[in-house]
């Protein structure tokens, strides 16, 4: 898979490209639309005053299944959908199956940008197009005003709070420079852009979403294992018409993210996000047994693993998964997407000091541009985006590969005497 323009960067480290002006790209801007007529006449007005270049600018409004179709200029392409309830997902999918842009702009119908977004917005995929961008949106309270200004000055006029917890997370991670695991929290699809090449790796939204929310971060976290850098774009604004999903009746809110969540924590499994305890259905790290000389000694090596990984699922060879049938995360095959992957090049025995290691390097992969972690010469932890984003360029893209002692990976013998591992009078 070729690049079709810019280029690769380190791990999330765009900050290399602060002041480096982009060449505009062609962009196409999808809004999502469901029976707001006022509030998407005010975000397609805002979209004509785009500084980007009129000729490499379309608009897609990808229509959710309105009573009554909206309207829209000529020059805008709307593409609608049955309403089959709630299906956002769908409709940003729809839109981007009818665009053309190099770089793909997502907007809400009640979310309008001031002129500067699309080329703000644009900048940092067109550069290097396995970013995606958040931009900043602000609050107002414009329905049935009758304010007609442009948006920058009717939007300012009538600002309400902006949501704190993003505003904190924002600063906290210096905009995403500093992103992690968990910052998929701070994508918000109504201000979010990405190049077409990326979209298209990672997958459009999840359509099995049918309810508000969730589907946003969904997608971001796949495009964070995707090898997706995250960059919030705080000069790229847009005013979204009310106050955000925070601010609003407590009760109904507490009610729709226990949903949302328990959504969400079967297709994401990062720490924070998945339960301690149970299984569900992902998992965030993958180890793979290589090879098993025999059944005891798969059992012995799974068996120190897991005490160490517990979530994880263990890829084995067929003896040692019949050996080991009961339990459900002992598996000959597994076609979930971790964060994490494990090699083992032979069975191993891991102690307390190798164990604290091994987990420490399970949570340190994937962030910054630290790549993969060798620990000795027969355990390798790597991060899934790591590998993504390398196979998606055909070539190395800059993660850092660093070797670590690997005092206490202990190779087990062919045959280890599986009765006094378990009785505990022997251990590697």
């Amino acid at each position: 898979m070729t690049a079709p323009f810019g280029r690769p960067i380190a791990g999330n480290g765009w900050e290399a490209l602060d002041g480096e002006p982009a060449a505009p790209r062609s962009v196409s801007v999808i809004v999502a639309h469901y029976d707001q007529q006022e509030q998407l006449d005010r975000t397609l007005a805002a979209l004509r005053r785009q500084t980007h270049p009129p000729e490499l600018l379309e608009v897609i409004v990808a229509d959710d299944g309105s009573p009554t179709p909206p309207a829209v200029p000529r020059d805008v392409t709307l593409v609608r959908q049955r309403d089959l309830g709630f299906r956002v997902a769908a409709a940003r999918n729809l839109g981007v199956r009818h665009s053309t842009g190099d770089v793909l702009c997502f907007l809400d119908a009640d979310t309008a940008p001031e002129p500067d977004y699309v080329s703000r917005i644009a900048r940092l995929p067109s550069l290097a197009p396995d970013i995606v961008a958040v931009g900043r949106r602000r609050h107002a309270m414009l329905a049935g005003s009758g304010d007609d200004r442009a948006i920058e000055v009717a939007g300012a006029a009538r600002a309400i709070d902006e949501p704190a917890w993003l505003a904190d997370a924002y600063a906290r991670s210096r905009d995403l420079r500093d992103a992690d695991a968990r910052s998929y929290r701070f994508v918000i699809s109504a201000v979010v852009a990405c190049s077409r090449w990326l979209f298209d790796d990672v997958g459009g939204f999840d359509e099995t979403f049918d309810a508000y929310g969730g589907e946003d971060w969904e997608w971001a976290y796949r495009a964070w294992l995707g090898g997706a850098a995250l960059a919030h774009v705080p000069d790229a604004v847009a005013w979204h018409d009310g106050p955000d999903w925070a601010g609003r009746d407590e009760a109904d809110r507490l009610r729709r993210k226990n949903v949302e969540t328990l959504r969400l924590m079967q297709s994401i499994a990062a720490p924070g996000s998945a339960p301690r305890g149970v299984l569900v259905r992902e998992a965030d790290v993958l180890v793979t047994l290589r090879s098993a000389g025999s059944a005891a000694a798969g059992v012995v090596c799974v068996d120190s693993i897991l005490q160490v990984l517990p979530g994880a699922r263990v890829i084995v060879p067929p003896v040692v998964r019949e050996a080991l049938a009961g339990d459900p995360r002992v598996v000959e095959r597994w076609s979930g997407t971790p964060s994490v992957e494990v090699d083992l090049a032979a069975p191993v025995h891991v102690d307390a000091a190798a164990a604290a290691r091994l987990r420490a390097a399970t949570a340190e992969v994937g962030e910054g541009d630290l790549g993969s972690i060798a620990l000795g010469a027969l355990v390798t932890v790597t991060a899934t985006r790591a590998d993504a984003r390398d196979r998606r360029w055909g070539r190395p893209t800059g993660w850092r590969r660093v070797e670590r002692p690997g005092d206490g990976v202990v190779p087990l013998p062919e045959a280890p005497d599986l009765e006094a591992y378990l009785g505990g009078w022997w251990a590697p």
